[in-house]
């Protein structure tokens, strides 16, 4: 049995995929538009020791398994390796083979992987959430390279759900029609206080001081978003009305702010700290005032918060995603009133699909600028994002809550942040 026959038979024989082995095998069609090459025989190693999402993860990421065509086309058409997929009187066969060829045997993580969990060990020894572990673990997400990041996020820099208005909408025109509708939830005006936690490259904030004249307050725990962000405002002639600070938002000392923005924030507080955090938020808006909570969810509470071991070990380290329906509990339980939530699941699968065009553009220079593994690791980890957004394994919300003065809540009868503005 050829190599690709062993891909064929792990992976199932009606994936619209062509697979190649090192050892000159082909199996499939070869119109297929995309296809799987075996590079070495740690491919089958990474997949057999750590079935399932990881262990593809793991080949792919060292270079044992290449993809020649979409990623996100691979992804959406693969099967996960199972023995399952094996007719039962073959399996004994291929068992066999694979153990004959060494490929049945456990094998370690890449180098990339044993890079990523060195720098995070120190993680483990302080507890989970807490402000030194979270630097952290937003540092090794964020603090990659911000000319990397230029190249995959675009103009606008940001790195959060963008908003479409329409089919056609670039990349640039949804961010920006994004960062306005937050604006208009949040009933920005002219003299306003805004903070925006977990600011990113300040993309909020800049706007808020641009076209609202608000003096808008950004924090991150990134240093390269944070030093990006401070140039960027002072190049654009804002300084005056923005600024972004290092720091973590628990430790802004400012009150009575007239609106608070947290857009992608969540994704990183905890299941255990969403009620410790929406009580800070509360605290630090005077009464009258709105939070808009942006953020990645599950589509439900039946499943666990946590990320899975590819986006642990690789991208998000100690990453969780609550329900839609625990958010806005908790949100409530603190004191919020909340007004208005609507899902844009759909708007992030575009998003990514624009992220991941972005990175194919600029693949040479991402693999220059970051390194190999890196630049596999983004390109994996966004198509599979794409695809959890697709198939509404993931979703993204946005929940709008008023802290009330006890009997007016200030906001219109029906939403007023419709139709958008024209910059």
């Amino acid at each position: 049995m050829e190599l690709a026959d062993v891909a064929t038979k792990l992976m199932g024989p009606d994936a619209p995929i062509e697979f190649a082995g090192y050892d000159g095998s082909r199996a499939g069609s070869a119109d297929s538009p995309v296809r799987l090459e075996f590079k070495s025989p740690l491919a089958l190693s990474y997949m057999a020791s750590a079935p399932g999402e990881l262990g593809l993860a793991r080949a792919y990421v060292a270079g044992a398994l290449d993809v020649v065509g979409d990623m996100y086309t691979l992804l959406a058409n693969l099967r996960p390796v199972s023995l399952s997929n094996v007719p039962s009187d073959e399996r004994a066969s291929l068992l066999l083979r694979l153990v004959g060829a060494r490929l049945w045997w456990p094998v370690g993580p890449p180098e990339q992987e044993r890079r990523s969990q060195r720098g995070l060990h120190r993680l483990t020894l302080g507890r989970r959430h807490s402000k030194e572990r979270d630097s952290k673990a937003i540092s090794h997400h964020y603090d990659v390279s911000n000319t990397f990041y230029e190249w995959v996020l675009g103009p606008s820099m940001a790195y959060t759900c963008a908003v479409y208005p329409t089919d056609d909408a670039t990349l640039e025109q949804a961010q920006m029609h994004k960062h306005d509708l937050v604006a208009r939830k949040i009933a920005l005006r002219p003299g306003m206080r805004l903070l925006d936690v977990g600011c990113g490259w300040g993309g909020m904030v800049m706007h808020a001081a641009k076209h609202y004249g608000v003096k808008a307050l950004g924090v991150t725990l990134s240093k390269n978003q944070a030093e990006w962000a401070q140039q960027a405002i002072a190049d654009r002639g804002l300084s005056d009305l923005a600024e972004v600070r290092h720091m973590d938002y628990r430790d802004v000392t400012e009150t009575d702010f007239d609106a608070i923005s947290s857009i992608g924030l969540t994704e990183h507080i905890g299941q255990a700290n969403i009620g410790a955090y929406f009580r800070f938020l509360y605290e630090k808006l005077r009464p009258g005032g709105r939070l808009l909570n942006h953020c990645i969810t599950r589509p439900d509470g039946r499943q666990k918060a946590k990320t899975g071991a590819f986006t642990d070990r690789y991208v998000f380290p100690d990453g969780e995603l609550e329900s839609p329906g625990e958010l806005v509990s908790v949100m409530h339980d603190t004191g919020f009133e909340v007004r208005h939530e609507e899902n844009l699941r759909e708007h992030y699968a575009t998003t990514l699909a624009a992220w991941c065009a972005n990175l194919d553009n600029h693949w040479d220079e991402a693999v220059k600028e970051v390194g190999n593994g890196i630049a596999r690791v983004w390109r994996l980890y966004m198509a599979a994002s794409r695809l959890g957004f697709h198939r509404n394994f993931l979703q993204l919300h946005q929940i709008l809550g008023v802290r009330d003065d006890g009997s007016r809540s200030g906001m219109p009868l029906r939403p007023d942040w419709e139709p958008p503005n024209t910059f």
